[in-house]
């Protein structure tokens, strides 16, 4: 974290060319290196979106089951994770494929070359790549604070073909559930709680509370069971009084 410039971009290429270069040959004799590098940028590309593994390896020489394997080796090195679909049986057109996640958003930054002069110029590419790395952090964050549960949770993605989608689900053993959807945008608008609203309204009671995390400041309910939160309220607690 208190790297800067050069030195924290070297430190990133660093830690990714150790962990496919060396844990990975402890792990499992590679045969293509190359192609796993390329295949960890591919997905790095697609962090927070759901995984094709199809489009994702066009163009790689491996076959399928071989591709399948390293998608499972970055895993293992913890490099990637990915996010089941959640929640199949509410609709049935309910995407059923997982969304892929780069563990940690700094290293798919990296991966990128997504840097803050490069979105301070507003290149739509960019931006629309912002969104996908802070979707992802919030997704780790949000992945730690269920681990420190007493309980056991289940946890996925929701996404329809009808276009309703919500980035993270979380389900209690009794069947209640939070949800939250993550907006790299200081306003949130009401169509940006087309999701919150969909799975709401499937569930029920069962619904606790949906969560539009965005960058701005404030934190209020928008309406009933829905709030707007900024990102860091994942790790800044609310003074009393």
């Amino acid at each position: 974290m208190r790297r800067v410039g050069t030195a924290r971009e070297r430190w990133f290429d660093d830690y990714i060319r150790q962990s496919l270069e060396r844990d990975a040959i402890e792990l499992v004799r590679i045969r293509q290196r190359a192609m796993l590098r390329e295949l960890l940028g591919r997905l790095a590309g697609r962090t927070a979106q759901v995984l094709n593994l199809s489009n994702a390896s066009q163009g790689l020489t491996g076959e399928r089951k071989t591709i399948e394997e390293y998608v499972r080796l970055l895993e293992d090195l913890f490099l990637i994770d990915r996010l089941p679909a959640w929640g199949k049986t509410l609709r049935s057109r309910a995407v059923a494929a997982p969304k892929v996640h780069v563990i940690d958003s700094g290293v798919a930054a990296r991966l990128l070359r997504v840097t803050a002069a490069k979105l301070a110029t507003l290149d739509p590419t960019a931006l629309a790549e912002f969104g996908h790395l802070l979707e992802t952090f919030v997704v780790g964050e949000l992945r730690k604070q269920v681990s420190w549960l007493d309980e056991q949770v289940s946890t996925g993605h929701w996404r329809t073909h009808d276009g309703d989608e919500v980035d993270y689900v979380i389900e209690f053993d009794d069947g209640q559930v939070l949800a939250f959807e993550v907006k790299a945008n200081e306003r949130v608008t009401g169509t940006d709680l087309k999701g919150l609203r969909a799975l709401r309204d499937v569930l029920g009671d069962r619904f606790i509370a949906g969560v539009a995390l965005s960058t701005g400041l404030r934190s209020f309910t928008y309406e009933d069971r829905i709030h707007i939160m900024p990102v860091d309220r994942l790790w800044t607690p609310i003074s009393g009084g």
